[in-house]
């Protein structure tokens, strides 16, 4: 699939869909508490979703049973929601979603706290957010992707954490998943040259142990190898000839 320089009213769509995904997030972490199920949060992700008009992107995608991924601790990506499943004080937990505005996506991630956690799992949760903002140093047209890719995993690694290879970002739009993919980890090749008006989904995956991850068996829940803690921190990013725009973060 090649990649899509999205035009003025397709960046409008997606502009719109981001404004909405950030006030989605910002209400599931006004809400997560101890004693939350991860199938509670869900509902509440998917009322918001709808609450403004859009459809949540995850929903039944590839067979994806939920509207919000949530995963808790050693869970990297795609948990799947569930009423025996509950939430407790120090639980990190990372909820990813997606919502569809007029036919166009975006597509966020963010890992919270619940209650009191050590210092050194409250790194894990920064140092995550901030490689993605030494990724977005080099987000602007004329750069390479692999620009973007070497800044996250050096920045990651060099606090002693485990980049996560089997997954990655990857472009947005009227598809959630487009290409190019995008690896978190440092590569040896250039990739493709950004242009204006690509709009990307860029999302660092950390753990504080080692970068290998299994699945489980629902074949959608991944979880880290030696079962250490990953935070995971996403958004939808918008290349221009100046600074990127990051669509799902609230002004």
């Amino acid at each position: 699939m090649p990649i899509s320089i999205k035009s003025a009213r397709e960046i409008e769509l997606m502009t719109e869909a981001g404004r909405i995904l950030a006030i989605v997030h910002e209400e599931m972490k006004r809400a997560l508490r101890p004693g939350m199920t991860t199938k509670d949060i869900d509902r509440l992700g998917e009322e918001v979703i709808r609450s403004h008009g859009c459809i949540p992107s995850f929903l039944n995608y590839n067979g994806y049973p939920a509207s919000i991924c949530v995963s808790v601790n050693d869970e990297v990506v795609h948990g799947i929601p569930t009423d025996k499943r509950v939430i407790r004080e120090g639980d990190i937990v990372s909820l990813d979603a997606g919502v569809i505005y007029k036919g166009y996506h975006s597509d966020a991630a963010r890992t919270h706290a619940v209650g009191q956690i050590s210092s050194e799992v409250e790194k894990l949760i920064r140092v995550t957010e901030e490689s993605f903002f030494e990724g977005m140093k080099y987000a602007k047209e004329g750069n390479y992707l692999y620009e973007i890719s070497n800044a996250i995993g050096r920045y990651a690694e060099k606090h002693g954490y485990g980049v996560v290879r089997d997954l990655c970002g990857h472009g947005i739009g009227s598809h959630l998943h487009e290409a190019p993919e995008i690896p978190n980890y440092e590569m040896n090749r250039r990739g493709v040259r950004l242009r204006k008006g690509m709009t990307l989904a860029i999302e660092p995956m950390i753990n504080m142990g080692t970068w290998q991850v299994d699945w489980l068996d629902d074949d959608w829940t991944v979880v880290t190898r030696d079962g250490s803690l990953s935070a995971h921190y996403e958004n939808t990013v918008l290349i221009t000839d100046n600074e990127p725009v990051l669509l799902t973060l609230s002004k």
